[in-house]
C-alpha cells in the first residue's frame, strides 16, 4: 500500500502501455541509426516493457540524441532530474571470481548490498545507466591479486571506505565534474585491495549529452 509520497513526486507516477511504446519506438530508431547493436535493443526493450514509473524509463533512454525526445513519454517538471531509484529491486546478490571476470552493464538494478570478492580475477561494473533498489547502496568488493573498475555517471554520489594493502582503492577520478541533487543516489564502496586495486571513474554514458559541472557535494 502507498503511503502517499510517490504521489508528490512525479517521477514516480505509473506509466502506460503508450508511454512504453513511445519509447520503444525511440529505441528502435536508434537500432536503425546504428547508435545501439540489436543484443541491447532486445535488453533495453526489456527493460521498457517491465518499467512501471516515468523513472523505470529514464535510464534506457538517458544516451539517446535529444532529437528523440520529442517522442518520448513527459511527466511534470521537477526542479531536480527523477531518481533512478527503483521499488522492487533485490536486496542482496554476492559474487566471486576466481580467476575469471564478472561484468555489468547497460540498465540493471544495483542491489541495496552487493558483494564482489576477486582472487586473481576482476570484476567491471558500469553503473551509468543502472538503477538502484535503494537511495544509498553498499557494494563491497575485496580483491586480492585481482581488481574492479566501477564506472557512475555525473547523477551518482560515491562515497569511498575501502583499504589498501599493496594495493589501492582509488576515485572517483576523471575529467567529469559530478552535478548532483536531491534525486542523486549514494554508492557507499568497501573493502580491501590486497596487492590489487579498485578504481572509480566518473564519466558520462556513451552518447549522453554533455552537461555543466559541479563539485561533489560534502557529507
Amino acid at each position: 500500500m502507498s503511503d502517499g509520497k510517490d504521489a508528490q513526486d512525479p517521477s514516480q507516477l505509473r506509466i502506460s502501455d503508450s508511454d512504453r511504446h513511445k519509447v520503444a519506438e525511440v529505441l528502435r530508431e536508434a537500432a536503425g541509426e546504428g547508435r545501439i547493436d540489436f543484443e541491447e535493443l532486445d535488453q533495453r526493450l526489456e527493460a521498457t516493457y517491465a518499467a512501471r514509473t516515468y523513472a523505470d524509463l529514464v535510464p534506457i533512454t538517458l544516451d539517446l540524441p535529444v532529437h528523440g525526445a520529442a517522442n518520448l513519454p513527459t511527466q511534470p517538471a521537477t526542479a531536480s532530474m527523477p531518481s533512478p531509484v527503483v521499488a522492487g529491486g533485490p536486496a542482496e546478490e554476492r559474487h566471486l571470481a576466481i580467476m575469471s571476470g564478472l561484468e555489468r552493464k547497460g540498465v540493471w538494478t544495483v542491489p541495496a548490498r552487493m558483494t564482489v570478492n576477486c582472487f586473481m580475477g576482476g570484476a567491471d561494473l558500469d553503473l551509468r545507466r543502472a538503477q538502484f533498489a535503494a537511495q544509498e547502496v553498499v557494494i563491497t568488493i575485496n580483491a586480492v591479486m585481482g581488481g574492479a573498475d566501477i564506472k557512475v555517471n555525473p547523477h551518482t554520489e560515491v562515497i569511498m571506505e575501502g583499504t589498501g594493502i599493496m594495493g589501492g582503492y582509488s576515485g572517483p577520478s576523471g575529467h567529469t565534474d559530478a552535478e548532483l541533487d536531491a534525486n542523486s543516489p549514494v554508492v557507499r564502496i568497501r573493502g580491501f585491495a590486497l596487492m590489487g586495486g579498485v578504481s572509480v571513474s566518473r564519466r558520462r554514458a556513451p552518447g549522453a549529452p554533455s552537461g555543466p559541472g559541479r563539485e561533489l557535494r560534502p557529507r
